[in-house]
């Protein structure tokens, strides 16, 4: 289920390229992922879905290893189990995860908060998020590694393949970098507008709310004034929203090469106003 989309690729007159992707990976290289500091990322919140559809599927489609390796000394496993000992690693990890579903059906059953019962089920989730960036070479060079472990490496793999097979859109001033956004929305909405409204999906890592159900417009500005219509903001979502940098001055770059990040046009804003 590992698996790597472009949702917006585009390129500066300077040819220097920004990329977004939705990724789906198993939860428990989240950390490995998340040491990355060029990404702009979001993940979809474990704290935010019902335990009943996260329950769901643990028990249907836990995120397992893609290389059973076996134990030796070290980081890497060299070699892999075979025989029945593969076959029983495979058996006590999907035992592991049913009793991690049921466990967390007792507590939903107390009460328990699904903040606190969906931990739980962490080590069995599948990820998905977005991520941007317009640095990736060292990324691929630590990740696309016969070191690195096998399931980030499978990550970095298909990510690396699909951005090779993508040809980035030219944006030249004044055009944004605006992921989740239609050909439809560009034509018929201003810039300002779908700003927001790409920020918006991007928290939620969807064009889709969580039920699978389209949001409207309204619903899309009204989550974007809960992230950043006041202070302390939630700023992580403005940080995929890029339009070329075409001056010298780098300080509204933020984590980007080339490209002027939104959540540092908005801060910068909401500074002026305090």
């Amino acid at each position: 289920m590992i698996d790597a989309k472009i949702i917006k690729d585009s390129i500066n007159v300077a040819g220097k390229r920004i990329t977004t992707m939705q990724i789906v990976f198993q939860r428990f290289i989240l950390p490995e992922f998340n040491t990355h500091r060029v990404f702009s990322r979001n993940f979809s919140s474990s704290r935010a879905i019902p335990t009943k559809v996260l329950m769901e599927q643990v028990q249907k489609n836990p995120a397992m290893p893609v290389y059973w390796g076996k134990n030796q000394p070290g980081m890497q496993a060299k070699e892999e189990l075979v025989g029945e000992e593969y076959i029983h690693a495979i058996w006590e990890w999907r035992m592991a995860a049913q009793l991690a579903a049921s466990i967390a059906s007792k507590l939903s059953y107390y009460k328990v908060h699904k903040q606190i019962v969906n931990r739980v089920l962490e080590p069995f989730l599948w990820s998905t998020g977005i991520v941007t960036s317009t640095e990736w070479d060292n990324f691929f060079l630590l990740r696309d590694h016969t070191d690195a472990q096998p399931e980030i490496h499978a990550l970095a793999s298909k990510m690396r393949e699909t951005m090779n097979n993508s040809t980035p859109t030219l944006l030249v001033a004044g055009d944004w970098h605006l992921p989740y956004i239609s050909k439809k929305e560009l034509l018929n909405y201003s810039n300002k507008l779908l700003l927001k409204i790409s920020a918006a999906r991007c928290c939620r890592v969807s064009y889709l709310k969580h039920d699978g159900s389209s949001p409207s417009i309204e619903e899309d500005l009204a989550l974007f004034n809960r992230l950043a219509g006041s202070v302390p903001i939630h700023a992580s979502p403005l940080e995929h929203q890029a339009t070329p940098n075409t001056s010298e001055d780098i300080s509204l770059e933020g984590n980007f090469k080339g490209w002027i990040q939104y959540r540092k046009v908005w801060e910068r804003k909401i500074n002026a106003c305090a």
